[in-house]
């Protein structure tokens, strides 16, 4: 067996994590606090954060200006401030758009990256430490080396990825989600499960990304019924966010699949949630590579309780809804812009440009 897995993140959940292991934000003499404008101070993170800080005689700044999406513009500018501020380490608070935008911008504040040069591969292995709290259960990014941000050269969200970008510390408490609103919480929860179902179709699963994978997907599916009813109770959410970090380890190790690569062009033109835009295609794609891996699918379905695609599909509607709208025209254009993507090209079997279409048709239309 060769296996390579490396998860350096230190991850502690429970109620009040926060104020807790105060001692845990005693990393630096000065913080920047990257997150949105409302959620951190509506749920409580921002103030616990604030109190721990504060016990320790830590000084900070926030900057609240991230978007859903976040554009390189912003984390530039998230990167001037810290720079300004002289901080010396990154606390992200919120759902996966402030905890990618808090990676580059511990990435910019200590590298000279150039706007024309940050998707290049080329970034380095340096950036300030961070502490990364989620508020939402679907992205995983607190433990995670990635950032992924919008891309409007290619008309897409690209990631930027290094080892320097998993933080330190990764702080889940459920009492941040008790206010989410159902279709947040649902389409988190769809892209914390594609996460974990991508992870086993990947090209790089391994025997260890697979038995996590398992068990977040297990976890997940014990909740397809509230997800469809909208009734979540403490445990609920509590299951949901543990099963999100673990899908995060899970795409630490084996990375995104051809669901997100397509699933980005949904957000960026559609402004589709990019969780649903993943469930969207998720279905399909399950489908497309039983194909070539069933046992790989088999596997899948067992940890849902299901025998078939088709019985996953149709959870998949059940939870979700109607989709949109789109047109053949679009859709063509959707399949030019994923052919060549990472995740395509990061699939167990990659799909050639007409049957990345063939998926968008059997999904959207």
């Amino acid at each position: 067996m060769k296996l390579s897995f490396h998860m350096p993140t230190k991850v502690i959940a429970e109620k009040e994590c926060v104020r807790n292991n105060a001692e845990i934000f005693n990393i630096g003499k000065k913080a920047i606090i990257v997150t949105g404008k409302r959620s951190a101070k509506e749920n409580g993170a921002l103030d616990d954060v604030i109190w721990a800080l504060r016990k320790n005689g830590v000084e900070y700044v926030i900057f609240d200006r991230v978007m859903s999406n976040p554009m390189v513009e912003c984390v530039y500018e998230g990167a001037e401030t810290a720079m300004e501020e002289e901080v010396d380490f990154v606390i992200a608070i919120g759902g996966g758009s402030p905890m990618d935008a808090a990676k580059a911008i511990a990435l910019l504040a200590v590298s000279d990256i150039d706007k024309k040069d940050l998707f290049g591969g080329n970034i380095g292995n340096r950036a300030l430490p961070m502490i990364h709290i989620p508020t939402t259960a679907g992205t995983g990014s607190e433990v995670t080396p990635y950032s992924i941000l919008t891309n409007h050269e290619k008309q897409t969200k690209t990631s930027i990825g290094a080892p320097c970008l998993f933080p330190e510390y990764a702080l889940l408490d459920v009492k941040y989600m008790k206010s989410l609103g159902v279709k947040t919480t649902v389409n988190t929860a769809v892209d914390s499960l594609s996460h974990s179902v991508e992870g086993m179709m990947s090209a790089r699963s391994n025997p260890m990304s697979d038995v996590i994978a398992r068990e977040a997907v297990r976890l997940i599916a014990q909740e397809f019924e509230s997800l469809e009813s909208g009734n979540f109770t403490e445990e609920c959410r509590e299951r949901l966010l543990y099963a999100s970090m673990l899908g995060g380890v899970v795409i630490s190790q084996t990375k995104t699949t051809a669901v997100h690569a397509m699933g980005y062009s949904l957000t960026y033109f559609k402004g589709i949630d990019h969780g649903r835009a993943n469930g969207l295609l998720l279905g399909e794609f399950t489908e497309f590579t039983e194909k070539y891996a069933p046992e790989k699918i088999r596997g899948i379905l067992s940890c849902m309780g299901m025998e078939s695609v088709e019985e996953f599909k149709g959870a998949l509607k059940r939870i979700l809804g109607e989709g949109e709208g789109f047109t053949r025209e679009e859709l063509e254009m959707y399949a030019d812009i994923a052919e060549n993507t990472g995740g395509v090209k990061n699939s167990f079997k990659r799909p050639t440009r007409d049957e990345i279409l063939e998926i968008y048709i059997k999904s959207l239309l």
